[in-house]
C-alpha cells in the first residue's frame, strides 16, 4: 500500500470512528437520562445509590451479549467506568432538593 493510499484509508476509518463516537455519546446520554429517573425514584423511596447486586447483573448482561472482538475484561472495565460515572450523576441528582432541576 502506498503512503497516499494508506492516508486515504485512515481518513475513511477515522470518519467511521467519529460517527461511532457520536452514536456512543448519544447512547450514554440516553443512559444518563434513565439513571437520573432512577435517582428520582430512589430519592423518593429513600433508597441507596449503590446497589452491588444490580451492578453484578449489568456485568453479567454485557458479558452474555459481548460478541467481540473487545475482550470480556475490557468490556467490564469500560462498564465499570460508565457505572461509576452514572453513580456520580445519581448522587448529584439526589443531592438536589425535589424540583431543583
Amino acid at each position: 500500500m502506498t503512503f497516499d493510499a494508506a492516508q486515504e484509508a485512515l481518513a475513511v476509518c477515522r470518519l467511521r470512528i467519529d460517527d461511532v463516537d457520536r452514536r456512543i455519546l448519544e447512547l450514554l446520554n440516553e443512559r444518563t437520562q434513565t439513571v437520573q429517573e432512577i435517582g428520582r425514584i430512589k430519592q423518593a423511596a429513600e433508597l441507596p445509590v449503590y446497589e452491588p447486586r444490580r451492578e453484578d447483573e449489568v456485568f453479567q448482561n454485557i458479558a452474555r451479549h459481548n460478541r467481540g472482538p473487545l475482550p470480556q475484561d475490557a468490556v467490564k472495565r469500560v462498564f465499570e467506568r460508565i457505572i461509576d460515572e452514572m453513580r456520580k450523576v445519581q448522587r448529584e441528582r439526589m443531592a438536589k432538593p425535589e424540583g431543583g432541576g
